[in-house]
């Protein structure tokens, strides 16, 4: 199995229809290693059906997919991908001695002695039962599996979801440490968007099954302008429309406020300011229309600059 690609991910017209209908669909895009990225979007946008595909429980319709630049069809690639899905799946009658024995058994690359730090980090006793863990605990155990595999790749779906401030706090810190330390990849589902910021250095934004917008964040925020103004008879004025990309736009009483993409110079007519990771991300979820934006470093091979 080659170890030669710089990517972790590359998805190229991935897709997966059942009967209702497309749950992902022409899935482009390239996940250098090393980062930690947001795969953001709104319920039912394909964000799981995508991590399902890469875990290999759901086999696509269209497209391919490869991980390290070997295709997701490969048994061997499973070695080197980890996932941690929303319901944090353990056996609640197993200790959690027991449970890290488990993952020991079960994965040739394991390291019990990073599993075991992860976990009496957070004072969880070996000896407890699973089902008697608080939900912290129970996640603090879900991530010392999931890195005692040691993978090149963590996929995450909502892993912190039930969790409260603190104990997402804890987490995110724990994760971003381990991630750092180990170099690992991570893709992480979620719908937090303001901790994501901190977090993530990467984005990929699906909505109806479609990528929106990926790349670095250094680069894709940056590329946005929230621009507010005198609003005309039908909001934004032409002169914006016409020279810029509008992503989003509203209007509140005479003034308007627009996420733009500026296609030149803004000018000094309108008021503008730079955005949140957030607030560019709000702006594309409430748009899912809006013209799709992804990044040199994130585009596939043959995959045009900007799709519907």
């Amino acid at each position: 199995m080659s170890d030669t690609s710089p990517w972790a991910i590359e998805a190229a017209g991935l897709g997966k229809k059942y009967r209702r209908g497309w749950a992902l669909r022409d899935c482009s895009f390239r996940l250098p290693a090393g980062h930690v990225c947001a795969l953001v979007g709104p319920n039912g946008a394909g964000k799981s059906t995508f991590l399902s595909t890469a875990t290999r429980l759901v086999h696509p319709t269209a497209g391919s997919l490869k991980l390290f630049g070997v295709p997701v069809s490969d048994p061997a690639v499973l070695e080197r991908v980890a996932f941690l899905a929303q319901d944090k799946p353990l056996y609640p009658r197993f200790t959690v001695a027991e449970t890290l024995r488990l993952g020991r058994e079960l994965n040739p690359r394991w390291d019990q002695a990073l599993a075991e730090r992860i976990v009496r980090a957070g004072d969880v006793p070996l000896t407890a039962r699973v089902g008697t863990l608080s939900g912290g605990q129970r996640t603090r155990v879900a991530f010392a599996l999931a890195f005692g595999k040691r993978p090149e790749l963590l996929l995450l779906d909502e892993p912190m979801s039930d969790l409260d401030p603190l104990a997402r706090h804890e987490m995110s810190g724990l994760l971003l440490a381990e991630a750092a330390e180990n170099g690992t990849t991570v893709l992480m589902s979620s719908h937090m968007l303001s901790e994501m910021e901190d977090m993530c250095d990467y984005l990929v934004v699906l909505a109806e099954g479609r990528i929106r917008m990926a790349g670095p964040t250094e680069e894709l925020v940056p590329a946005h302008a929230l621009v507010t103004g005198l609003a005309t008879g039908d909001g934004v004025p032409e002169e914006l429309r016409s020279r810029h990309t509008v992503i989003e736009s509203r209007v509140t009483g005479r003034q308007f406020t627009a996420m733009v993409r500026p296609g030149g110079p803004l000018g000094d007519s309108w008021e503008t300011a730079e955005p949140s990771m957030e607030e560019v991300l709000l702006a594309y979820l409430r748009s899912p229309d809006a013209p799709t934006l992804i990044a040199d470093e994130a585009r596939v091979e043959g995959q045009p600059e900007a799709a519907a």
